[in-house]
């Protein structure tokens, strides 16, 4: 049967390069309008707007000047795909927001949330199984904590009483900071300004700190103009952190501005989630995060390249979050393909003893046969199973 097969795979090859075909670059004018929105303006109508939404899938990134909203212009930038597949990303007002949002909003498929808004939730007797209406499509990146502050505070323990801005008070900031000073027994004053407005009132003396939680490089504090008075203090990792957060470490290379040459700080980070409402899988909410995981899933790679955001090379889509239940077509999707890995790896085993490898002209070749072998795997399966039931 195998070496049937071969003989297969080598006459597909031969037919595939004889009829494969050159694809050309085509050049487009930036400043022209495409035929399709032409089309939309001129003859839009109520199919024309129904077919628009069928496939737009929005999400809710962060504040202004943060990771959430740099990794959303990314996902548009790559997954935006005609009338397949449009991603619409929106300014967020934070973590506690973006959660209300996804729940409750017209519209809003998904958001990115960090881990630990909805235990923080549930724990302060806000929201209750709020975790059974979430799925997460996949655990994004860890998010560095900052204690931005003068360089006579060397320690957290001295802002026990001080004013702390903790970005909005819906902001996942907020959550996070008042998780970590509550388990450390420090109890700042609490006040809730913008992170811009608040780097200026800190310069100005009108905060002893600035608390930031955000994946690094974080715009807001890359940005933050020192003239030497301020600096980042220690968070350190003590027992009471360590169930729900992570030991990070920053350098001079990360914020030049705000850590001398060849110093570190140690600090916590916290993972970020992309996550979606727990839609039924027989709903048009639920086919639409079915078509975004599949364009996400399979385009990943280009994520991990410049001039994406460098946080995308931490993503693992594969890796467990616990506590959380994963959106079931993202389950799906990474099950076959991880058999389809396995497949490849049959298939290369093959084309090397077999030399049928050779002949192949092109990627597009390769893609071809591959599918074929796919099949006569499935056939072959499938005989194997009829027989075995055959002889019950």
């Amino acid at each position: 049967m195998r070496h049937l097969f071969g003989m297969a795979l080598l006459a597909m090859t031969m037919a595939c390069s004889n009829t494969a075909a050159q694809a050309a670059e085509t050049e487009y004018d930036p400043a022209k309008v495409s035929d399709s929105l032409k089309a939309i303006f001129q003859f839009g109508s109520v199919a024309t707007k129904q077919a628009l939404n069928q496939n737009t899938v929005t999400l809710i990134s962060g504040t202004i000047g943060g990771t959430y909203v740099q990794f959303g212009a990314d996902l548009a930038s790559v997954l935006d795909d005609g009338n397949k597949l449009r991603v619409l990303p929106i300014v967020g007002r934070g973590s506690v927001q973006s959660v209300a949002d996804i729940l409750f909003l017209q519209g809003v498929d998904l958001g990115i949330v960090r881990a630990d808004t909805l235990d923080y939730l549930e724990k302060k007797g806000f929201a209750k199984d709020i975790k059974k209406q979430f799925t997460y499509v996949t655990k994004l990146y860890n998010e560095e904590m900052y204690v931005i502050s003068s360089k006579s505070v060397t320690n957290i323990s001295q802002l026990n009483g001080k004013k702390v801005s903790v970005d909005l008070p819906n902001g996942g900031t907020f959550v996070t900071a008042a998780i970590v000073f509550e388990r450390l027994g420090i109890k700042p004053n609490f006040l809730y300004i913008e992170q811009r407005i608040a780097m200026e009132k800190l310069k100005r003396g009108e905060l002893d700190a600035v608390i930031v939680v955000g994946g690094k490089p974080y715009k807001s504090v890359s940005n933050f103009v020192n003239d030497g008075r301020f600096h980042l203090v220690n968070v350190d990792y003590d027992r009471p952190l360590q169930n729900d957060y992570l030991p990070a470490t920053l350098t001079a290379k990360d914020y030049p501005n705000l850590i001398a040459e060849g110093e570190k700080v140690d600090t916590i980070a916290v993972p970020a989630v992309l996550a979606a409402y727990n839609w039924a899988p027989n709903t048009d909410r639920y086919r639409k995060l079915a078509t975004f995981v599949d364009a996400f899933f399979t385009k990943f790679p280009a994520f991990q390249n410049p001039p994406f955001h460098p946080k995308w090379k931490e993503v693992s889509l594969s890796a467990p979050l616990a506590g959380w239940q994963r959106l079931p077509s993202a389950s799906k999707w990474l099950e076959s393909h991880a058999m389809e890995g396995a497949q490849r790896d049959r298939f290369d085993d093959f084309l090397k003893q077999s030399n049928a490898g050779k002949n192949l002209q092109s990627d597009a070749e390769r893609e071809a046969l591959f599918k074929q072998y796919q099949a006569w795997e499935a056939e072959k399966t499938g005989s194997a199973r009829a027989q075995a039931r055959g002889q019950r």
